[in-house]
């Protein structure tokens, strides 16, 4: 470069600092510009050497992210001077996180390392990999939750900027952002950057459905200002008389957001009805009397225009966990079209635009510091379940952060906010673990509801608990929120465990009888022979009878059968395993059949070519245009850019172990009645491992009765068992199955 360039650069570069400090959402004290200040020296220095692919000084990156972190996001002087630094440790080895620390403290070091973790992880193809990255990043709001929205930031900053990336490279960027970063900035609040970053996505990963309709907005803008015009000034009238300091703003959708309804309701561009909104935001220093102001309006626009009274939403009375507030009406405007009208303060509008940052403009002291405490406790909820898989638990995530949301009460009339679609067991979670631990049935409303009752807004629920209850993995198909399911699987692997244990015990009095020790040694061949993993398998299968008395004589005899066999089953057998593998988390399975959706059909499927998916790995389904479900594994090549842009046509799939099945059995019952049989019948059953009743039914005739039961078992050994025990019971004459 000639010392002109160099001169006309470092002019450029001032001037963007300069901008930065003149457009800072809060107001800096004289201290904060000197920290920021410090931040641009020791980045401008460690980027000194540096470009970026577009040919420009690195240094106008960190600026351009520290902008977007005081201005769009609004926040303080700590994480402007983060933003500056967050590439400086990663980029230059002039400069450690003891240097940052030295000459920053504790706070700007701590955000720029978590900075760094994430800047390290490895970038991969791999969806799991990607999942498991996501998990890690989120982890590092243990550290500060202003790691994350820098990150959001500098995400922004990189979408912006990727004209000059091979394409190949803008897909899987931009796929990423659809995946990760879109869902977390809605989840801040930042809806503004959350809009930005899907619009970019779809830019990239569907460039001609994008110019598209970016090209038609174009044309019917002028039309469509026109109408917003004419809308405003049949309102203004009104809205002067009472004195109100207002702005009538339209808002236009976001072309991602049009997208999404085009393919959602299968509709074009032109009968996307609702293409932009109507603003109005008013002036108030009266706290205490913003609310009334908002419904005021509301009746001012009510008056001139019919509203549609199911499309009424008071985000006021009940904010958004996000924060949001704001008044949601729809109207019948003129040409009799529905036009959507916002109502919100100054105030209000604010927090919609900057997320959690406004709400620390209005707090004071102790306020100030607690304005994250709530969105903070849902998530570290949310990444409770570490044990999950960590597509799963992103998948699980992701639905919890982009969830609508619906306003419950609870019997004493406290409300509580849950997902769209929750049900009842959600809503016994989100009261307290040992709550959802013991739910028996729910009432909504006062009557008696299934747990699957997919709840509404309004609703007043109130749960039925039992000593007895416990969860049962059919509940996984009614639970909605990553809290109540990571719950439900945490108590289910418990439960397997203590399984595991009985069915020691009972295989230790078994083998016994057959002569054979309980040993490291046998308990190696048993795995080998039942072609299982672990000990815990062995154990669990024996526990729920399984592996019954039968099978295990066919072990005895196959055991004793010549030195040739027992020399060919030890080289077949799986490595030593301690009998201590009781304390595993897991219980494997031996996958053999795949099943899909939440009541898990079997349908018919392909196994797709680019991954070559075999049983037993994560997988998922994709309804194809003319070649029906096509399963590809999770860490498919393809899976991100399948999830990113055609999500309403993912199936999920399992693969799971016929033998752990549940199937349905009717057992009729022939006897002479007496006192109490009923209680009896219903005792054995419930008392009898891995039984669940589905209904029941008997009647009584001169003394004789008949009966019919409906019971659930894994499979016929627990069901002969079980006719066994029945038959005991005084009165019963006869116990089939029909």
């Amino acid at each position: 470069m000639t010392e002109v360039e160099i001169e006309k650069e470092n002019a450029a570069i001032a001037k963007q600092y300069k901008e930065l400090l003149r457009i800072s959402y809060q107001e800096l004290t004289s201290e904060d510009k000197k920290i920021i200040r410090k931040a641009f020296d020791v980045a401008v220095d460690a980027h000194k050497d540096q470009r970026r692919k577009s040919g420009e000084a690195y240094i106008f990156h960190p600026i351009a992210v520290a902008k977007i972190v005081a201005s769009e996001i609004g926040m303080d002087a700590t994480s402007i001077a983060s933003a500056l630094l967050h590439d400086v440790v990663e980029d230059s080895d002039d400069y450690t996180l003891e240097d940052i620390e030295q000459v920053f403290g504790v706070t700007v070091a701590r955000i720029v390392d978590g900075l760094t973790k994430i800047s390290h992880l490895k970038k991969d193809k791999d969806v799991s990999m990607q999942a498991e990255n996501f998990r890690k990043m989120l982890l590092t709001i243990n550290d500060d939750v202003r790691v994350i929205i820098i990150k959001i930031a500098d995400r922004l900053h990189n979408m912006q900027t990727m004209g000059s990336m091979p394409p190949h490279k803008q897909v899987k960027i931009a796929s990423e952002t659809l995946y990760i970063y879109a869902p977390l900035a809605h989840r801040i609040g930042l809806y503004n950057i959350k809009t930005e970053l899907e619009d970019f996505g779809l830019k990239y990963t569907e460039p001609e459905v994008f110019n598209d309709i970016q090209n038609k907005i174009e044309e019917s803008k002028e039309q469509q200002q026109e109408y917003i015009d004419n809308f405003s000034s049949i309102i203004k009238n009104s809205l002067d008389k009472e004195d109100f300091e207002y702005k009538i703003k339209g808002r236009f959708k976001s072309i991602f957001s049009i997208r999404r309804k085009m393919v959602k309701q299968g509709v074009t561009f032109d009968e996307v009805y609702d293409k932009f909104a109507i603003r109005i935001i008013y002036e108030t220093d009266d706290l205490d009397n913003e609310k009334f102001l908002a419904w005021k309006i509301y009746s001012i626009v009510t008056d001139h225009f019919r509203p549609n009274p199911v499309r009424l939403r008071d985000w006021i009375s009940s904010p958004k966990s996000t924060g949001y507030e704001a008044l949601h009406i729809t109207v019948m405007g003129p040409e009799g079209r529905w036009v959507e009208v916002q109502i919100r303060s100054h105030r209000m509008h604010e927090i919609a635009e900057k997320g959690y940052a406004a709400h620390f403009k209005y707090k004071q002291g102790e306020q100030k510091e607690q304005g994250l405490e709530p969105w903070l406790n849902k998530l570290q909820e949310a990444l409770e379940n570490q044990t999950a898989n960590a597509v799963d638990f992103v998948e699980e995530f992701k639905l919890n952060l982009y969830a609508k949301e619906i306003f419950v009460f609870t019997p004493t009339g406290d409300l509580k906010s849950l997902p769209k679609g929750a049900t009842p067991l959600d809503f016994a979670f989100s009261i307290h673990t040992q709550v959802g631990y013991h739910t028996r049935g729910a009432k909504v409303n006062g009557k008696l509801v299934p747990l699957s009752h997919e709840l509404k807004s309004g609703d007043q629920v109130e749960v039925i608990t039992s000593d007895k209850s416990k969860p049962n993995a059919n509940w996984l198909d009614y639970a909605t929120t990553s809290r109540a399911r990571s719950k439900i699987k945490s108590s289910l692997r418990e439960e397997k465990k203590e399984v595991a244990e009985d069915g020691k015990e009972i295989l230790r009095r078994k083998l016994k009888q057959l002569k054979i020790p309980l040993d490291e040694k046998s308990i190696n061949e048993m795995v080998s022979h039942f072609k299982l993993k672990t000990s815990l398998d062995l154990f669990y299968r024996v526990g729920i009878g399984t592996i019954d008395n039968q099978k295990l004589k066919e072990f005895a005899a196959h055991r004793s059968n010549s030195i040739f066999k027992f020399f060919k089953n030890k080289i077949r057998r799986a490595p030593s395993i301690p009998v201590e593998e009781i304390n595993q988390p897991e219980v494997s399975n031996r996958y053999d059949t795949l099943v899909f959706g939440k009541e898990e059909e079997k349908l018919n499927y392909k196994l797709s070519n680019c991954c070559n998916p075999i049983p037993g790995d994560p997988v998922f389904g994709f309804v194809t245009v003319n070649e029906g479900i096509k399963v590809h594994k999770k860490n498919c090549p393809n899976a991100v850019s399948l999830q990113a842009n055609y999500a309403y046509r993912i199936m999920p799939a399992k693969w799971i172990d016929s033998s752990q099945e549940e199937f349905t059995a009717m057992l009729e019952f022939t006897g002479i009645d007496n006192m109490g049989l009923v209680n009896e019948v219903t005792k054995i059953i419930s008392n009898n491992m891995h039984v669940n009743i589905r209904n029941i039914s008997f009647e009584t005739n001169d003394g004789i009765f008949t009966g019919r039961i409906m019971v659930i078992v894994k499979n016929n050994s627990i069901l002969k068992r079980l006719i066994t025990n029945l038959k005991k019971i005084n009165g019963i004459e006869k116990v089939t199955r029909a």
